[in-house]
Order: C-alpha cells, then structure tokens, then sequence
C-alpha cells in the first residue's frame, strides 16, 4: 500500500446543542478531498476522539468512509492505545471501513523499545489492515531510538509513519536515510513538511490542512517536480499559518476558523479543551488571508 499525498485529520464538528454535527462533518470531508486531498484521517488527535462516545466514534468514521469511498480516496483511521489486546480488538473492527489505521505508540505506560516492537508485532499479526505507526512523544511519554523505528518499518503489515517529534532531529536524519522501498514518512508536525519532505517524506496528516488543503497539496507537488523555488516560498508561508494554527490546543483554533468561514456550525470543542481565544483565531485567520494574497 503506498501512502502518498497531504491527508487531513478531520475535526469533529459540534451542534449548538453539543450533539455531533454530521451533516457538517460530510461537507468538510468533502471539500477537502475536492480541494486535492488523497484521504482523511478519522478519529486522529485532532478529531478529539477521547470525547466522542462509542456511537459517536462509529458515526464518524460511517461518514467519512462513504465519502472516501465515492470520492476514491484513502481512509485512515485512528486506533489503539495503551493495552495491546484492546487495541488489537479495535483494529479488527476496521476491515469493511478503512484502508489503513493510525496507531500510536503506547501511551503512558512507557515500555521498553523492546515492549513497543511486541506490541506492534502483536497488533500486525491480529490487525485486517495496514498500520501506520504515530510517533508523536511528547504526548506518549515515550521517545523511540532510531534502531527501533527502523525494525518499526521493516515490520511486515507497517507501511508508514507519522512522525510528529517536534523537531528535525539527528533520529530522523537517520531514519530517512534508510528506508525500505514503498514505506511512507508523512510529516505530522504542521510546521515542519516541508524539511520532512526535503529529507523524502512522502506527504503528510496535517490538522492545518483544513484551512488551506490546495496550498499544501500544491507544496507537495512543488517538491515532487523540483520547483524548489516556489517550494520554498510557499513553505515559510504555510509554516507561519501552522504556528498560528498550532498556538493554542489543537483542534480549537482549527475550529474557530473552520466556524468564523460558516463551514461548521460551532467552535465548540469538549472539556478538558476550552475554545481559542479571539487573539488566536484572529492570527491565524490573518495567516490565511497571506496566504492567499501569495507572495
């Protein structure tokens, strides 16, 4: 399976009455796959699915497989967590619905990197689809060596990582020098695609991408033709709007655009999150406005 191109975690839109706003969820999943996504990530960090109710986790990814699948686009999911067995019953709940699933390493409980290899080993031995491994330590609490996201991607039924590290580090320098053929590194740090895809990322899961799906696609299909130049120049703007993007929670200044543009009928995000502040929303949103004057 080859994952290639810019995927947009979706967020999860609320009603005025706090109920989940389906109607609103299959129009933005629509537009951002018209607008040039190659698919969606659904129940990804951004979609806040640690709020949403079983029924309501299932509602979701109902929606955005059917749009996926009328649009011919790639659905992932996100799945698993800190108990491996549980995180194995989840995955096999995916077989009629996505592509491929988004599974972190173990939250919290912090194995060793042996303990991370036998639950992933575990999990692609049970799971119906491909995994893509989310690396993002700083909300796991556990950092990976480079020797172990090797072995990571070498694993038979792994086909990608997101990586979302917070920085460009000598770990993936020497992670993307020595990839297996057909293996996918999507950015998931917002600010940092495009040194990912200097270094040979294959695209990204961007929670920025909502605001603007075209520009980023069109950054990626700049380095896909060598166009460095306009590269360059997109990528410092789109950065400057994923730091405003990213300068509260996420998904909350996503949100505040999302509804300020009347594609979703609220801001509302579920506590422990709190909506963005006026200042945020109004930073980010004058970043979109930049980056549609263009350069």
């Amino acid at each position: 399976m080859e994952l290639h191109g810019i995927y947009v975690p979706l967020v999860t839109p609320f009603a005025e009455d706090g109920e989940v706003a389906l109607g609103a969820l299959e129009s933005l999943a629509r537009s951002v796959l018209m607008e040039g996504a190659a698919g969606l990530v659904a129940l990804g960090t951004t979609g806040e699915p640690a709020t949403l109710s079983p029924e309501e986790k299932w509602q979701v990814v109902e929606v955005c497989a059917r749009v996926c699948r009328e649009r011919g686009a790639r659905l992932i999911v996100g799945a698993g967590g800190s108990d491996t067995r549980q995180s194995a019953a989840a995955l096999e709940e995916l077989a009629q619905v996505a592509d491929a699933a988004l599974v972190p390493v173990p939250p919290f409980v912090r194995p060793s990197q042996d303990g991370v290899l036998a639950h992933f080993t575990y999990l692609t031995e049970h799971s119906p689809v491909p995994l893509v491994v989310y690396h993002i330590p700083y909300r796991t609490g556990q950092a990976l060596e480079a020797g172990t996201l090797r072995r990571l991607c070498r694993m038979p039924g792994i086909v990608g990582v997101k990586l979302a590290t917070g920085s460009v580090d000598e770990d993936t320098i020497e992670l993307m020098g020595d990839l297996p053929p057909d293996f996918a590194v999507l950015a998931g740090e917002d600010a940092f695609l495009a040194p990912l895809l200097a270094l040979g990322a294959t695209g990204g899961i961007l929670a920025s991408a909502h605001l603007a799906t075209a520009q980023f696609v069109e950054l990626l299909e700049d380095w896909d033709k060598g166009n460095l130049l306009h590269a360059r120049a997109l990528g410092h703007r789109l950065a400057a709007l994923a730091r405003a993007v990213f300068a509260e929670p996420n998904p909350a200044v996503v949100k505040a655009v999302l509804a300020a543009q009347g594609r979703i009928p609220t801001p509302a995000v579920r506590l422990p999150l709190l909506p963005a502040s006026e200042t945020a929303a109004a930073r980010a949103s004058a970043c979109l406005d930049a980056l549609s004057e263009g350069p």
